[in-house]
Protein backbone atom coordinates (compact mmCIF):
# COMPACT_ATOMS: atom_id res chain seq x y z
CA UNK A 1 0.00 0.00 0.00
CA UNK A 2 1.11 3.42 -1.20
CA UNK A 3 1.69 5.69 1.89
CA UNK A 4 -0.99 8.09 2.36
CA UNK A 5 0.24 11.97 1.73
CA UNK A 6 -0.23 12.77 5.39
CA UNK A 7 2.58 10.29 6.06
CA UNK A 8 4.85 10.69 3.00
CA UNK A 9 8.27 13.15 3.99
CA UNK A 10 6.52 14.14 7.01
CA UNK A 11 8.59 12.05 9.66
CA UNK A 12 9.48 12.95 13.28
CA UNK A 13 11.90 15.08 13.75
CA UNK A 14 13.77 17.27 16.37
CA UNK A 15 11.48 20.36 15.67
CA UNK A 16 8.01 18.80 15.72
CA UNK A 17 8.69 15.62 18.77
CA UNK A 18 9.72 15.66 22.46
CA UNK A 19 9.61 12.52 24.35
CA UNK A 20 7.27 13.34 27.12
CA UNK A 21 8.86 13.66 30.26
CA UNK A 22 7.94 15.86 33.63
CA UNK A 23 11.54 16.78 33.93
CA UNK A 24 9.98 19.74 31.44
CA UNK A 25 8.14 21.26 34.45
CA UNK A 26 10.63 22.44 36.83
CA UNK A 27 12.37 23.80 33.71
CA UNK A 28 9.67 25.83 32.79
CA UNK A 29 9.11 27.03 36.44
CA UNK A 30 12.53 28.16 36.84
CA UNK A 31 12.45 30.14 33.80
CA UNK A 32 9.43 31.55 33.77
CA UNK A 33 9.00 32.08 37.75
CA UNK A 34 12.40 31.98 38.86
CA UNK A 35 11.80 34.00 42.22
CA UNK A 36 8.28 31.88 42.83
CA UNK A 37 8.50 29.77 46.17
CA UNK A 38 8.33 26.28 45.35
CA UNK A 39 9.72 24.88 49.19
CA UNK A 40 8.45 25.78 52.10
CA UNK A 41 9.47 23.97 54.90
CA UNK A 42 9.32 25.54 58.62
CA UNK A 43 11.01 28.51 57.95
CA UNK A 44 12.92 27.89 55.53
CA UNK A 45 11.95 28.65 51.57
CA UNK A 46 13.36 27.84 47.98
CA UNK A 47 12.58 29.94 44.63
CA UNK A 48 11.98 27.71 42.00
CA UNK A 49 15.54 28.88 40.27
CA UNK A 50 17.01 27.27 43.87
CA UNK A 51 15.07 24.17 43.28
CA UNK A 52 16.36 23.71 39.67
CA UNK A 53 19.85 24.17 40.27
CA UNK A 54 19.65 21.95 43.88
CA UNK A 55 18.26 19.23 41.67
CA UNK A 56 20.89 19.91 38.69
CA UNK A 57 23.39 19.21 41.44
CA UNK A 58 21.71 15.94 42.27
CA UNK A 59 21.46 14.57 39.48
CA UNK A 60 25.04 15.64 38.31
CA UNK A 61 26.59 14.36 41.70
CA UNK A 62 24.96 10.81 41.28
CA UNK A 63 26.51 11.15 37.49
CA UNK A 64 29.70 11.32 39.01
CA UNK A 65 29.74 8.81 41.47
CA UNK A 66 28.85 6.30 39.08
CA UNK A 67 24.68 6.22 38.62
CA UNK A 68 23.81 5.76 35.13
CA UNK A 69 20.80 5.30 32.93
CA UNK A 70 18.51 2.71 34.41
CA UNK A 71 19.87 2.46 38.18
CA UNK A 72 18.33 2.97 40.93
CA UNK A 73 18.35 5.48 43.48
CA UNK A 74 16.14 4.49 46.62
CA UNK A 75 15.19 7.21 49.20
CA UNK A 76 13.31 6.39 52.63
CA UNK A 77 12.39 10.05 53.89
CA UNK A 78 9.63 11.94 54.60
CA UNK A 79 7.76 15.22 53.49
CA UNK A 80 11.24 17.04 53.11
CA UNK A 81 12.67 19.13 50.46
CA UNK A 82 15.39 16.67 49.89
CA UNK A 83 12.49 14.34 48.99
CA UNK A 84 11.09 16.73 46.11
CA UNK A 85 14.39 17.32 44.54
CA UNK A 86 14.55 13.60 44.43
CA UNK A 87 11.75 13.72 41.74
CA UNK A 88 13.52 15.82 39.41
CA UNK A 89 17.06 15.13 39.71
CA UNK A 90 17.59 10.97 39.91
CA UNK A 91 15.20 10.92 36.42
CA UNK A 92 17.83 14.08 35.41
CA UNK A 93 20.57 11.28 35.88
CA UNK A 94 18.65 8.76 33.49
CA UNK A 95 18.21 6.89 36.98
CA UNK A 96 15.04 5.37 38.52
CA UNK A 97 13.24 6.86 42.00
CA UNK A 98 12.40 4.05 44.12
CA UNK A 99 10.38 5.34 46.89
CA UNK A 100 10.83 3.41 50.58
CA UNK A 101 7.33 2.98 52.46
CA UNK A 102 9.14 4.55 55.69
CA UNK A 103 6.99 2.51 58.12
CA UNK A 104 8.42 -0.98 56.52
CA UNK A 105 10.71 -3.38 58.68
CA UNK A 106 14.17 -4.44 58.41
CA UNK A 107 13.44 -7.33 56.00
CA UNK A 108 10.64 -5.43 53.84
CA UNK A 109 13.34 -2.92 52.94
CA UNK A 110 16.67 -5.26 52.81
CA UNK A 111 14.16 -7.35 49.85
CA UNK A 112 13.40 -4.25 48.11
CA UNK A 113 16.21 -2.97 47.87
CA UNK A 114 18.11 -5.72 46.92
CA UNK A 115 15.39 -6.66 44.24
CA UNK A 116 15.71 -2.99 43.06
CA UNK A 117 19.70 -3.36 42.65
CA UNK A 118 19.73 -0.05 44.33
CA UNK A 119 22.95 1.97 43.86
CA UNK A 120 22.33 4.68 45.87
CA UNK A 121 20.15 4.81 49.05
CA UNK A 122 18.75 8.47 51.03
CA UNK A 123 17.68 8.10 54.28
CA UNK A 124 16.68 9.71 57.13
CA UNK A 125 18.41 9.66 60.96
CA UNK A 126 14.86 8.56 62.16
CA UNK A 127 14.71 5.45 60.56
CA UNK A 128 18.61 4.83 61.06
CA UNK A 129 18.03 1.67 63.36
CA UNK A 130 15.66 -0.04 60.71
CA UNK A 131 17.79 0.92 57.41
CA UNK A 132 21.21 -0.31 59.34
CA UNK A 133 19.79 -3.23 60.06
CA UNK A 134 18.47 -4.00 56.68
CA UNK A 135 21.49 -3.15 55.07
CA UNK A 136 23.37 -5.31 57.10
CA UNK A 137 21.45 -8.57 55.31
CA UNK A 138 23.13 -7.03 51.95
CA UNK A 139 26.30 -8.07 50.31
CA UNK A 140 26.21 -5.53 47.38
CA UNK A 141 25.42 -2.42 49.74
CA UNK A 142 24.79 0.40 47.88
CA UNK A 143 25.93 4.36 48.73
CA UNK A 144 24.29 5.45 51.66
CA UNK A 145 23.15 9.60 51.73
CA UNK A 146 22.28 10.84 55.31
CA UNK A 147 19.35 14.18 54.94
CA UNK A 148 19.96 16.09 58.19
CA UNK A 149 17.22 17.67 59.14
CA UNK A 150 17.41 20.01 61.59
CA UNK A 151 14.16 19.52 62.83
CA UNK A 152 14.39 15.84 64.25
CA UNK A 153 17.36 16.02 66.92
CA UNK A 154 17.70 12.08 67.33
CA UNK A 155 18.59 9.38 65.50
CA UNK A 156 22.51 8.91 63.93
CA UNK A 157 24.45 9.47 60.94
CA UNK A 158 25.10 5.70 59.12
CA UNK A 159 25.89 7.26 55.59
CA UNK A 160 28.82 8.02 53.31
CA UNK A 161 27.67 11.14 52.58
CA UNK A 162 25.54 14.14 54.06
CA UNK A 163 23.11 15.39 51.59
CA UNK A 164 23.99 18.58 51.29
CA UNK A 165 27.81 17.70 51.50
CA UNK A 166 26.86 15.55 48.36
CA UNK A 167 25.29 18.08 46.74
CA UNK A 168 28.22 20.11 47.05
CA UNK A 169 30.05 17.98 44.51
CA UNK A 170 27.73 18.42 42.15
CA UNK A 171 27.47 20.94 39.21
CA UNK A 172 23.93 23.23 39.12
CA UNK A 173 24.83 23.80 35.20
CA UNK A 174 24.59 20.05 34.84
CA UNK A 175 22.77 19.54 31.22
CA UNK A 176 21.01 16.84 31.51
CA UNK A 177 18.87 15.06 28.68
CA UNK A 178 15.17 13.97 28.55
CA UNK A 179 14.97 10.05 27.98
CA UNK A 180 15.52 9.28 23.99
CA UNK A 181 12.44 7.11 24.60
CA UNK A 182 9.39 8.87 27.01
CA UNK A 183 8.53 4.92 27.87
CA UNK A 184 11.97 5.08 29.82
CA UNK A 185 11.34 3.68 33.00
CA UNK A 186 11.05 6.83 36.20
CA UNK A 187 9.94 5.35 39.40
CA UNK A 188 9.68 1.90 40.62
CA UNK A 189 6.78 1.16 43.51
CA UNK A 190 6.35 -1.80 45.74
CA UNK A 191 2.77 -3.06 46.03
CA UNK A 192 2.37 -5.98 48.80
CA UNK A 193 -0.81 -7.19 46.90
CA UNK A 194 -1.37 -10.67 49.03
CA UNK A 195 1.81 -11.73 49.25
CA UNK A 196 4.84 -11.96 51.49
CA UNK A 197 7.30 -10.89 48.73
CA UNK A 198 5.74 -7.07 47.23
CA UNK A 199 6.11 -6.72 43.30
CA UNK A 200 7.60 -3.95 41.89
CA UNK A 201 5.55 -1.88 39.79
CA UNK A 202 7.86 0.46 37.09
CA UNK A 203 6.11 3.80 35.68
CA UNK A 204 7.74 5.36 32.56
CA UNK A 205 8.37 9.01 31.96
CA UNK A 206 4.69 9.43 29.11
CA UNK A 207 2.60 8.33 32.24
CA UNK A 208 4.33 10.43 35.07
CA UNK A 209 3.99 13.41 32.51
CA UNK A 210 0.08 12.52 31.59
CA UNK A 211 -1.32 11.65 35.15
CA UNK A 212 0.32 14.95 35.95
CA UNK A 213 -1.70 16.76 33.68
CA UNK A 214 -4.53 14.54 34.81
CA UNK A 215 -4.47 15.68 38.07
CA UNK A 216 -4.59 19.12 37.19
CA UNK A 217 -7.82 18.41 34.91
CA UNK A 218 -9.55 16.54 37.33
CA UNK A 219 -9.44 18.65 40.59
CA UNK A 220 -9.89 21.54 38.25
CA UNK A 221 -6.38 23.33 39.99
CA UNK A 222 -5.69 26.94 39.04
CA UNK A 223 -2.10 28.18 38.75
CA UNK A 224 0.31 28.97 41.69
CA UNK A 225 -1.48 26.33 43.92
CA UNK A 226 -0.06 26.51 47.63
CA UNK A 227 0.04 22.55 48.20
CA UNK A 228 0.25 21.09 51.67
CA UNK A 229 2.40 17.64 51.68
CA UNK A 230 -0.31 15.50 54.24
CA UNK A 231 0.16 13.19 51.56
CA UNK A 232 3.59 10.69 51.94
CA UNK A 233 5.25 11.16 48.30
CA UNK A 234 6.71 7.72 48.81
CA UNK A 235 2.85 7.13 48.07
CA UNK A 236 2.91 6.07 44.45
CA UNK A 237 5.24 9.22 44.01
CA UNK A 238 3.15 11.25 46.11
CA UNK A 239 -0.07 10.58 43.53
CA UNK A 240 2.30 12.46 40.38
CA UNK A 241 1.87 15.52 42.60
CA UNK A 242 5.44 16.86 42.60
CA UNK A 243 5.20 16.97 39.01
CA UNK A 244 1.98 18.82 39.23
CA UNK A 245 2.92 21.57 41.14
CA UNK A 246 6.20 22.04 38.99
CA UNK A 247 3.48 22.29 36.20
CA UNK A 248 1.57 24.76 37.63
CA UNK A 249 4.42 27.06 39.21
CA UNK A 250 3.22 26.58 42.35
CA UNK A 251 4.26 25.63 46.07
CA UNK A 252 5.02 22.11 47.57
CA UNK A 253 4.63 23.29 51.97
CA UNK A 254 6.59 20.07 53.47
CA UNK A 255 4.98 18.50 56.63
CA UNK A 256 7.84 16.04 58.37
CA UNK A 257 4.70 14.96 60.45
CA UNK A 258 1.11 14.71 59.81
CA UNK A 259 -0.70 15.85 63.08
CA UNK A 260 -3.37 17.95 63.19
CA UNK A 261 -1.97 20.78 64.67
CA UNK A 262 1.09 21.07 62.55
CA UNK A 263 -1.37 20.46 59.66
CA UNK A 264 -3.46 23.55 60.94
CA UNK A 265 -0.66 25.75 61.32
CA UNK A 266 0.73 24.88 57.88
CA UNK A 267 -2.79 26.35 56.10
CA UNK A 268 -2.96 29.32 58.48
CA UNK A 269 1.11 30.71 57.90
CA UNK A 270 1.30 29.54 53.95
CA UNK A 271 -2.33 30.16 52.73
CA UNK A 272 -2.87 26.33 51.95
CA UNK A 273 -5.07 25.89 48.69
CA UNK A 274 -4.56 22.26 48.18
CA UNK A 275 -4.06 19.04 50.30
CA UNK A 276 -4.14 15.37 49.69
CA UNK A 277 -4.32 12.33 51.91
CA UNK A 278 -6.44 9.15 52.51
CA UNK A 279 -9.36 9.10 54.52
CA UNK A 280 -7.65 8.78 57.85
CA UNK A 281 -5.69 12.26 57.72
CA UNK A 282 -9.30 13.95 56.65
CA UNK A 283 -11.13 12.10 60.29
CA UNK A 284 -7.90 13.90 61.93
CA UNK A 285 -8.48 16.74 60.64
CA UNK A 286 -12.43 16.61 60.88
CA UNK A 287 -12.09 16.04 64.92
CA UNK A 288 -9.22 18.61 65.43
CA UNK A 289 -11.30 20.71 67.54
CA UNK A 290 -12.21 24.45 67.10
CA UNK A 291 -9.30 25.80 68.05
CA UNK A 292 -7.41 24.50 65.32
CA UNK A 293 -10.05 24.53 62.52
CA UNK A 294 -11.01 28.15 62.83
CA UNK A 295 -8.30 28.96 60.92
CA UNK A 296 -10.15 27.96 58.28
CA UNK A 297 -11.48 31.00 57.05
CA UNK A 298 -12.10 30.20 53.16
CA UNK A 299 -12.75 26.92 50.71
CA UNK A 300 -9.49 24.83 51.13
CA UNK A 301 -9.28 21.92 48.07
CA UNK A 302 -8.96 18.04 49.94
CA UNK A 303 -8.41 15.20 47.90
CA UNK A 304 -8.81 11.67 48.92
CA UNK A 305 -8.52 7.95 48.42
CA UNK A 306 -8.56 4.60 49.81
CA UNK A 307 -11.38 3.29 51.51
CA UNK A 308 -13.96 5.48 51.09
CA UNK A 309 -14.08 8.26 54.09
CA UNK A 310 -17.61 7.71 56.23
CA UNK A 311 -20.31 10.09 55.22
CA UNK A 312 -19.84 11.55 58.61
CA UNK A 313 -16.47 12.40 58.18
CA UNK A 314 -17.21 14.40 54.68
CA UNK A 315 -20.22 15.94 56.46
CA UNK A 316 -17.83 17.48 59.11
CA UNK A 317 -15.42 18.60 56.37
CA UNK A 318 -17.76 20.50 54.34
CA UNK A 319 -18.76 22.28 57.70
CA UNK A 320 -15.03 23.25 58.28
CA UNK A 321 -14.98 24.35 54.94
CA UNK A 322 -12.62 21.51 53.11
CA UNK A 323 -13.78 20.68 49.41
CA UNK A 324 -13.71 16.70 49.14
CA UNK A 325 -12.63 15.59 45.57
CA UNK A 326 -12.63 11.49 46.40
CA UNK A 327 -10.88 9.63 43.77
CA UNK A 328 -9.17 5.95 43.54
CA UNK A 329 -6.17 4.35 41.97
CA UNK A 330 -3.17 2.04 42.54
CA UNK A 331 0.09 2.15 42.42
CA UNK A 332 0.21 0.23 38.70
CA UNK A 333 -1.71 3.41 37.50
CA UNK A 334 0.62 5.74 39.13
CA UNK A 335 -2.14 6.69 42.18
CA UNK A 336 -5.64 8.48 41.16
CA UNK A 337 -6.70 7.17 38.11
CA UNK A 338 -10.76 7.46 38.73
CA UNK A 339 -12.69 10.15 40.38
CA UNK A 340 -16.15 11.22 41.68
CA UNK A 341 -16.11 14.05 39.31
CA UNK A 342 -18.96 16.47 40.72
CA UNK A 343 -22.41 17.48 38.97
CA UNK A 344 -23.07 21.10 40.06
CA UNK A 345 -26.91 19.82 40.40
CA UNK A 346 -25.78 17.83 43.50
CA UNK A 347 -25.24 20.81 44.97
CA UNK A 348 -29.23 20.95 46.03
CA UNK A 349 -29.50 17.82 47.27
CA UNK A 350 -29.01 17.12 51.62
CA UNK A 351 -25.83 16.92 52.75
CA UNK A 352 -26.31 13.26 53.75
CA UNK A 353 -26.95 12.59 49.97
CA UNK A 354 -24.05 14.44 48.83
CA UNK A 355 -21.74 12.26 50.80
CA UNK A 356 -22.98 9.28 49.63
CA UNK A 357 -22.27 10.30 45.88
CA UNK A 358 -18.97 11.71 46.93
CA UNK A 359 -17.76 8.09 48.93
CA UNK A 360 -17.93 6.59 45.11
CA UNK A 361 -14.77 6.50 43.38
CA UNK A 362 -16.50 7.89 40.27
CA UNK A 363 -15.60 7.74 36.66
CA UNK A 364 -11.91 7.76 34.54
CA UNK A 365 -9.20 10.46 34.85
CA UNK A 366 -8.90 12.90 31.63
CA UNK A 367 -5.95 11.03 30.59
CA UNK A 368 -6.99 7.39 31.33
CA UNK A 369 -8.58 5.99 28.18
CA UNK A 370 -10.48 3.01 29.24
CA UNK A 371 -12.42 2.20 32.60
CA UNK A 372 -14.67 -0.84 32.82
CA UNK A 373 -16.08 -3.08 35.94
CA UNK A 374 -16.59 -6.36 33.91
CA UNK A 375 -16.33 -10.09 34.26
CA UNK A 376 -12.36 -10.88 34.76
CA UNK A 377 -12.34 -14.00 32.38
CA UNK A 378 -14.99 -13.28 29.55
CA UNK A 379 -14.64 -9.22 30.17
CA UNK A 380 -17.51 -8.47 29.45
CA UNK A 381 -18.42 -5.14 31.19
CA UNK A 382 -21.41 -5.82 33.95
CA UNK A 383 -25.01 -4.14 33.63
CA UNK A 384 -24.86 -0.43 34.63
CA UNK A 385 -27.35 -1.31 37.78
CA UNK A 386 -25.83 -0.49 40.97
CA UNK A 387 -25.64 -4.35 41.68
CA UNK A 388 -23.99 -6.61 39.72
CA UNK A 389 -20.18 -6.93 40.48
CA UNK A 390 -17.28 -7.15 38.38
CA UNK A 391 -13.61 -6.50 38.41
CA UNK A 392 -12.29 -2.52 37.83
CA UNK A 393 -10.13 -2.47 34.92
CA UNK A 394 -7.75 -0.25 33.45
CA UNK A 395 -6.53 0.30 29.71
CA UNK A 396 -4.04 3.07 28.45
CA UNK A 397 -1.41 5.56 29.06
CA UNK A 398 -1.29 5.92 33.23
CA UNK A 399 -0.96 2.14 33.52
CA UNK A 400 2.51 0.30 34.71
CA UNK A 401 5.16 -1.11 32.01
CA UNK A 402 4.88 -4.13 34.56
CA UNK A 403 6.49 -5.54 37.31
CA UNK A 404 10.10 -6.06 37.98
CA UNK A 405 12.07 -9.18 37.37
CA UNK A 406 8.44 -10.44 37.19
CA UNK A 407 7.11 -11.76 33.75
CA UNK A 408 4.34 -14.16 34.81
CA UNK A 409 2.63 -11.38 37.36
CA UNK A 410 2.99 -9.13 34.31
CA UNK A 411 1.03 -11.12 32.05
CA UNK A 412 -1.49 -12.20 34.72
CA UNK A 413 -2.08 -8.62 35.50
CA UNK A 414 -2.60 -7.81 31.87
CA UNK A 415 -4.85 -10.41 30.57
CA UNK A 416 -7.26 -9.74 28.00
CA UNK A 417 -5.17 -6.20 26.94
CA UNK A 418 -6.52 -4.23 30.46
CA UNK A 419 -4.98 -4.14 33.80
CA UNK A 420 -6.84 -6.30 36.37
CA UNK A 421 -7.08 -3.98 39.55
CA UNK A 422 -8.16 -7.42 41.68
CA UNK A 423 -10.40 -4.44 42.81
CA UNK A 424 -14.36 -5.46 42.63
CA UNK A 425 -17.37 -2.92 42.08
CA UNK A 426 -20.93 -2.12 40.45
CA UNK A 427 -21.29 0.72 38.35
CA UNK A 428 -24.06 2.50 38.54
CA UNK A 429 -26.45 3.91 35.78
CA UNK A 430 -24.87 7.08 35.22
CA UNK A 431 -21.50 5.01 34.98
CA UNK A 432 -19.74 5.86 38.08
CA UNK A 433 -18.29 2.88 39.91
CA UNK A 434 -18.53 2.07 43.48
CA UNK A 435 -16.19 -0.53 45.06
CA UNK A 436 -17.87 -3.27 47.17
CA UNK A 437 -14.56 -5.63 48.05
CA UNK A 438 -11.61 -6.57 47.13
CA UNK A 439 -11.19 -9.28 45.07
CA UNK A 440 -7.10 -10.23 47.21
CA UNK A 441 -8.33 -9.27 50.47
CA UNK A 442 -5.88 -6.55 50.71
CA UNK A 443 -6.53 -4.41 54.25
CA UNK A 444 -6.25 -0.41 53.04
CA UNK A 445 -5.10 0.70 56.89
CA UNK A 446 -4.46 4.52 56.98
CA UNK A 447 -3.53 4.56 53.43
CA UNK A 448 -1.10 1.86 53.94
CA UNK A 449 -1.70 -1.61 52.23
CA UNK A 450 -1.79 -4.60 54.76
CA UNK A 451 -1.13 -8.04 53.04
CA UNK A 452 -3.79 -10.56 55.10
CA UNK A 453 -1.49 -13.41 53.94
CA UNK A 454 1.77 -11.43 55.10
CA UNK A 455 0.06 -11.38 58.61
CA UNK A 456 -0.88 -14.59 59.02
CA UNK A 457 2.50 -16.23 57.84
CA UNK A 458 3.53 -14.59 60.77
CA UNK A 459 1.02 -15.97 62.96
CA UNK A 460 1.26 -19.22 61.61
CA UNK A 461 4.97 -19.00 62.55
CA UNK A 462 3.93 -18.90 66.41
CA UNK A 463 4.46 -22.35 67.84
CA UNK A 464 0.47 -22.69 69.80
CA UNK A 465 -0.96 -21.12 66.24
CA UNK A 466 -2.77 -24.18 64.32
CA UNK A 467 -4.49 -22.22 61.94
CA UNK A 468 -4.76 -18.39 61.21
CA UNK A 469 -7.02 -15.93 58.90
CA UNK A 470 -6.87 -12.35 58.20
CA UNK A 471 -8.88 -10.32 57.41
CA UNK A 472 -9.88 -6.68 57.80
CA UNK A 473 -11.68 -5.02 60.47
CA UNK A 474 -13.89 -1.46 60.07
CA UNK A 475 -12.13 1.43 62.32
CA UNK A 476 -13.18 4.85 62.91
CA UNK A 477 -9.50 5.72 62.95
CA UNK A 478 -7.56 3.96 60.11
CA UNK A 479 -10.60 2.89 57.76
CA UNK A 480 -9.78 -0.78 58.92
CA UNK A 481 -7.57 -2.36 60.54
CA UNK A 482 -6.05 -6.04 60.57
CA UNK A 483 -8.53 -8.71 62.84
CA UNK A 484 -6.91 -11.91 63.06
CA UNK A 485 -8.94 -15.61 63.41
CA UNK A 486 -7.26 -18.39 65.11
CA UNK A 487 -7.07 -21.67 66.09
CA UNK A 488 -5.17 -22.35 68.35
CA UNK A 489 -3.07 -26.22 69.59
CA UNK A 490 -4.80 -28.63 71.15
CA UNK A 491 -1.43 -28.37 73.60
CA UNK A 492 -0.74 -24.42 73.45
CA UNK A 493 -1.87 -23.84 77.01
CA UNK A 494 -2.83 -20.27 78.33
CA UNK A 495 -2.16 -17.94 74.87
CA UNK A 496 -4.18 -14.92 75.40
CA UNK A 497 -5.13 -12.51 72.28
CA UNK A 498 -2.25 -9.56 73.74
CA UNK A 499 0.08 -11.92 73.47
CA UNK A 500 -0.39 -12.89 69.66
CA UNK A 501 -0.45 -9.26 69.04
CA UNK A 502 2.55 -8.69 70.51
CA UNK A 503 4.35 -11.40 68.68
CA UNK A 504 3.14 -9.78 65.33
CA UNK A 505 4.48 -6.58 66.73
CA UNK A 506 7.74 -7.91 67.69
CA UNK A 507 8.27 -9.93 64.09
CA UNK A 508 6.62 -7.22 61.41
CA UNK A 509 6.06 -3.79 60.97
CA UNK A 510 3.58 -2.56 63.70
CA UNK A 511 0.97 -1.21 61.69
CA UNK A 512 0.54 -4.41 59.94
CA UNK A 513 -0.24 -6.17 63.17
CA UNK A 514 -3.43 -7.57 64.38
CA UNK A 515 -5.70 -5.02 66.61
CA UNK A 516 -8.35 -8.05 67.50
CA UNK A 517 -7.36 -11.81 67.56
CA UNK A 518 -11.04 -14.29 67.78
CA UNK A 519 -9.65 -17.36 69.11
CA UNK A 520 -11.80 -20.36 67.67
CA UNK A 521 -12.18 -22.90 64.83
CA UNK A 522 -12.23 -21.17 61.54
CA UNK A 523 -15.29 -22.06 58.65
CA UNK A 524 -14.53 -23.66 55.86
CA UNK A 525 -16.14 -25.09 52.63
CA UNK A 526 -16.09 -28.57 51.71
CA UNK A 527 -12.68 -28.74 50.16
CA UNK A 528 -11.13 -27.16 53.08
CA UNK A 529 -10.54 -23.54 52.26
CA UNK A 530 -11.05 -20.82 54.95
CA UNK A 531 -14.12 -18.97 54.46
CA UNK A 532 -12.86 -15.65 54.42
CA UNK A 533 -16.23 -13.89 53.24
CA UNK A 534 -17.51 -15.31 56.42
CA UNK A 535 -14.95 -13.84 58.56
CA UNK A 536 -15.22 -10.43 56.92
CA UNK A 537 -19.04 -10.28 57.83
CA UNK A 538 -17.62 -11.34 61.62
CA UNK A 539 -15.13 -8.68 61.43
CA UNK A 540 -17.73 -6.05 60.73
CA UNK A 541 -19.94 -7.09 64.00
CA UNK A 542 -17.23 -6.78 66.29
Amino acid sequence: MANSQYSADLDKNAANYSPLSPLTFIERAAAVYPERCALVYNNSRRSWRETYRRSCRFASALRQHGVTKDDTVAVMLPNVPAMYETHFAVPMAGAIIHALNIRLDPDAIAFQLEHSGARVLLTDPEYATAVAAALEQLDDKPLVIDVDDPAFKDGERIGDFEYEDFLATGDAEFAWELPHDEWQAIALGYTSGTTGNPKGVVTHHRGAYLNAVSNILAWNMGTHPVYLWTLPMFHCNGWCFPWTIAALNGTSVCLRDVRDSAIFDAIRQNRVTHLCGAPIVLNLMANAGDELTKVVDRPINVMTAGAAPPPAVLEAMARLNFNVTHTYGLTEVYGPAVVCSWHEDWDQLPMRDQSQLKARQGVRYPMLEELIVADPETLEPVPKDGKTIGEIMFRGNIVMKGYLKNPEATAQAFGGGYFHSGDLAVCHPDGYIEIKDRAKDVIISGGENISSIEVEATLYSHPAVLEAAVTAMPDEKWGETPCAFVDLRSDAGAINEQELIDFCRDNMAHFKAPRRVVFGPLPKTSTGKIRKFELRERAGRL
